[in-house]
């Protein structure tokens, strides 16, 4: 059951082993590696799952072949590993991509004759370090057959290219999966609920948390606690240790969606940034394309990140670089930043830099903290940080998730739905669509342009705890980060189709327009004009 009242409820009225704060991927991850452990679990998200970093990242799920580049080999294998085990356990939802690097020539290429070398060690590095998991080796290709997966790219800057193969994951999609998977296990899953302070015992420490929600003071008894908040981790720290520890380095990578027929890519491509050290991907998304990321160190307001001019332009120059899109500031329909929590280490180094490799540390009041890491290893992160917990525990045993398919992965390519449906939910599309035949009405489009169904909407909030216009269209599906304008005049309807299933007066209705709108023209706001989506 994924209900937001029974959670509440049950939070007040039992016992647990685990609580987790934070309801990103790793903390999802956490508490299902918990949950499937036989662990009495809860988690605790403020805002809502994936609201954070884990809505916001390039949607990969990959070895990361820069790292090769820093002689991160051991990460690399990790990630090549984990995106195996993914495959395995969400074949719905993690699926093989192939990706174009092109080689440039000329005096503003990326590669001299060196370090295109290098490029194709490493190409055969990432094969070895678990490329062939998939099946599939890089090969070389002509400027001609790299022209035939992107026909905007320019033949007149490219050598030649590699064809090579990771995956990709609709990654608030994938925490949700996996939120409603801990559910299923036993877990007590709830967003929209604060932690304000921890419970402590007279020796100092923590057996739970106290949170806010709904109106509600509910004091959540646990015997370990887990911060997995992300970017947020050291504010939940200083409630433990009662100053901000300063441990993480926020990093900003943005990244800008344009009309797919601007580009007509049929596959990714890696391409390079001019006068910078970096490279960006260029997505394919069904009728978009989505260019990212960036990666600059941030000192703002972590709770509101925001595409700006400059991050707009930076990506601009490299897809125009590379093709001849001719892009400008009006193509881009919508957008998004995220932060990437980041360990501390050298103040100098630059965030591009920085291992992304995951830590574990224990307070002296028994908090567990987890930081850093990548989308692609969550589950790896997971089960390290319920180790940290079974220790102090005394029992748990090994974790469980290697082999454990989470909900809709059963039987996914056998039930007669959609492939929209199918990529989206696996098995479990077939309850949108009997949604579909019960309310023939919920067929037709969501937003203008976009596959989503008015189906999802309803199935968002009576099956997935959404409870807001954002959660639906940003999250449950992703109509804002790929038509933005469209989306927020499409609102109005929205809200009233899921009113009565939320409750929402006419004023509340209203005042989820208004909020979402406002949103979305802040988000706006943040770069320049861009031309209404159509």
């Amino acid at each position: 059951m994924f209900s937001r009242p029974d959670a509440l409820d049950r939070l007040a009225g039992e016992r647990f082993d685990v609580l987790v704060i934070g309801g990103g991927i790793t903390g999802v991850g956490c508490a299902l590696d918990a949950a499937s452990r036989g662990l009495r679990v809860a988690l605790v998200e403020r805002d809502d799952f994936a609201s954070g970093t884990s809505s916001k990242s390039s949607k990969l799920i990959h070895g990361g072949l820069r790292y090769l580049q820093q002689k991160e080999v051991g990460l690399v294998y990790e990630a090549l590993a984990e995106r195996q085990i993914l495959r395995t356990i969400a074949p719905h939802l993690v699926r093989i991509l192939p990706f174009l690097l092109p080689v440039f020539k000329g005096k503003d290429g990326l590669f001299d004759r060196r370090i295109a070398r290098l490029v194709g060690t490493s190409m055969w590095m990432y094969d070895f370090t678990g490329g062939l998991r998939i099946g599939k080796m890089h090969r070389r290709i002509s400027v001609e057959q790299a022209q035939a997966h992107v026909p905007t790219l320019r033949a007149d800057r490219i050598a030649y290219g590699y064809l090579y193969y990771d995956a990709r994951a609709d990654d608030a999609r994938l925490t949700l999966t996996i939120a409603r998977t801990a559910a299923a296990h036993g877990a007590v899953v709830v967003n929209r609920a604060t932690v304000t302070a921890f419970l402590k015992s007279a020796s100092g420490t923590i057996e739970g948390a106290a949170i806010e929600a709904d109106g509600r003071s509910i004091e959540v008894r646990a015997r370990t606690v887990v911060n997995a908040t992300g970017v947020w981790a050291d504010e939940v720290r200083s409630l433990d240790e009662g100053t901000h520890p300063g441990s993480i380095r926020p990093a900003k990578g943005v990244h800008i969606t344009v009309p797919w027929s601007k580009v007509q890519n049929d596959i990714a491509a890696v391409v390079p940034v001019p006068k910078d050290r970096r490279s960006v991907f260029v997505v394919p998304w069904g009728n978009s394309t989505y260019v990212g990321t960036t990666d600059t160190d941030y000192d703002d307001d972590v709770d509101d990140p925001q595409c700006t001019d400059a991050d707009v332009r930076y990506l601009l120059s490299a897809i125009n670089f590379s093709t001849t899109a001719d892009l400008t500031e009006a193509d881009v329909v919508g957008t998004w930043a995220g932060l990437r929590p980041l360990v501390k280490t050298a103040a100098s180094a630059r965030t591009a830099d920085l291992s992304r490799k995951a830590s574990v540390r224990r307070s002296d009041g028994g908090l567990i903290t987890v930081t850093g890491g990548k989308l692609t290893t969550y589950r790896r992160m997971a089960a390290d940080t319920i180790d940290a917990t079974v220790d102090v525990l005394g029992h748990g045993g090994r974790s469980r998730t290697k082999q454990l398919r989470l909900l809709g992965a059963e039987g996914w390519d056998t039930t007669g739905i959609d492939e929209h449906l199918a990529d989206r939910y696996g098995s479990l599309g077939v309850e949108v669509r009997d949604l579909v035949r019960e309310r023939p009405e919920l067929g037709e489009p969501l937003v203008a342009g976009l596959p989503y169904l008015k189906a999802e909407a309803v199935y968002a909030v009576r099956h997935e705890m959404a409870t807001t216009l954002d959660d639906i269209l940003s999250r449950r599906t992703r109509a804002r980060l790929l038509l933005r304008d469209a989306t927020s005049a499409a609102a109005e309807s929205i809200a009233a189709l899921v009113a009565a299933d939320l409750g929402w007066s006419p004023e509340q209705q209203a005042a989820q327009v208004a909020e979402f709108r406002a949103s979305v023209a802040h988000e706006r706001g943040a770069t320049v004009a861009a031309r209404p989506s159509t």
